[in-house]
């Protein structure tokens, strides 16, 4: 096996491994408390992390047959094959748990090779709806040392790296469009780049270039530029890491909407 993918799989193992320990933690804590709104959360921050971890293995695929197991996940079924309503929380964790571990074994195949496409020609570029072909590079970059600090819990570099690259893509997006063109949506004067971050949200919201989903992102986010000058003592969350992330991941879909 080449070097490069067998490092990428061992990658993917360690980065599964987290995971599934992750999740066991969120479904013995919604067996002991159920309806403990904190619990409830984590478990979806807990979901939303596998669903990015499930596309990335299955190639962006949704026919892929670990995103359907993924999807098929939240859909209990009777003996009788009817959908279920009213699934207890942990069973559905139990159920990704077992998703992933199925990831896992597939990974570790010594046969004809792992089944998931792990191989750097079957995962599509995530960044290739990027205008600026010398930034795609980059921010796939960052995307990847993003990920590894979330992974070793800088929860700092992980924020600041999601913001960092949602702010470059909408960049992106808003110069594609033109000062011209964005006039007429209240844009600030000047040049693009030397608007703040809040107002190149705002403005691609309201020329349609990205949806509502930035409202989600957590106040400390929104002032990471000068976080280390103002607001130094104000610690970075997992939670806020996470959620910065998963913003990010929302603004790539609207602005890719083929992804």
């Amino acid at each position: 096996m080449d070097k490069s993918l067998q490092a990428q799989i061992e990658t993917y193992l360690s980065h599964l491994d987290r995971l599934i320990h992750r999740g066991r933690q969120v479904r013995d804590a919604l067996t002991a408390e159920p309806s403990n709104a904190s619990t409830i959360a984590a478990a979806r921050v807990w979901q939303a992390d596998c669903g990015v971890t499930i596309n990335q293995l299955s190639g962006g695929s949704k026919a892929h047959w670990l995103a359907r197991s993924f999807s098929e996940a939240f859909l209990m079924r009777s003996e009788s094959g009817h959908a279920v309503e009213g699934v207890a929380p942990e069973k559905i964790v139990q159920r990704l748990l077992g998703v992933l571990e199925q990831a896992v074994a597939s990974l570790r195949r010594k046969d004809d090779g792992p089944v998931i496409s792990t191989s750097p020609g079957a995962v599509p570029r995530r960044f290739e709806f990027v205008h600026n072909r010398e930034l795609q590079p980059i921010v796939e970059q960052a995307y990847t040392d993003g990920r590894r600090a979330l992974e070793r819990a800088d929860y700092e570099l992980a924020l600041r790296t999601s913001c960092g690259i949602l702010e470059a893509i909408v960049t992106d997006a808003l110069e594609h469009q033109g000062l011209r063109a964005l006039a007429a949506s209240g844009a600030p004067a000047g040049k693009i780049a030397d608007w703040s971050f809040e107002a190149r949200l705002t403005v691609a919201e309201k020329t349609g270039l990205i949806r509502g989903g930035c409202a989600r992102l957590p106040a400390v986010a929104r002032t990471y530029r000068d976080r280390q000058e103002r607001e130094p003592e104000v610690k970075v969350s997992e939670r806020d890491a996470r959620r910065a992330g998963q913003v990010l991941h929302v603004v790539m879909r609207d602005l890719d909407p083929g992804r």
